[in-house]
């Protein structure tokens, strides 16, 4: 099985911890975070991305602003943007703009693109196996 390829431009929270705490098997993922978004589109050109998750309050671009430059530039847009701002406003515009979806960041796990634990996948984690 191949890994879904996941960008985050985040600054403040640790998306795969995130999701790892919502029930996410983060081991299915391929997950590359940016802590800011210096070159934003050269990356997702480079990392080619399945999911972009753009956070709106990003230095030195908004996450509004990575993907106006991204949808006027000639890369390959990644089959699912996600705005996760906590202002859904923002979201919202991301949205209009071009995004699949906005979500409050702390409610990404709930989205059903990702893989689920199992019950079994959860046990073996506890115990160490």
């Amino acid at each position: 099985m191949l890994a879904v390829r996941v960008l985050a431009f985040e600054d403040h929270y640790d998306i795969e911890a995130l999701l790892s705490a919502g029930g996410v098997q983060v081991e299915n993922l391929l997950i590359e975070q940016r802590w800011n978004s210096s070159d934003a589109v050269e990356r997702i050109r480079t990392f080619a991305p399945d999911v972009l998750l753009l956070d709106h309050y990003m230095p030195p671009l908004s996450g509004y602003q990575v993907l106006e430059a991204l949808l006027a530039s000639d890369v390959k847009r990644p089959r699912t943007v996600i705005a996760m701002s906590s202002a859904s406003e923002k979201n919202e515009a991301m949205v209009r703009l071009g995004a699949n979806r906005g979500i409050v960041k702390f409610d990404l796990a709930g989205l059903t693109l990702w893989p689920k634990q199992t019950t079994l996948h959860r046990e073996n984690n506890k115990n160490g196996a």
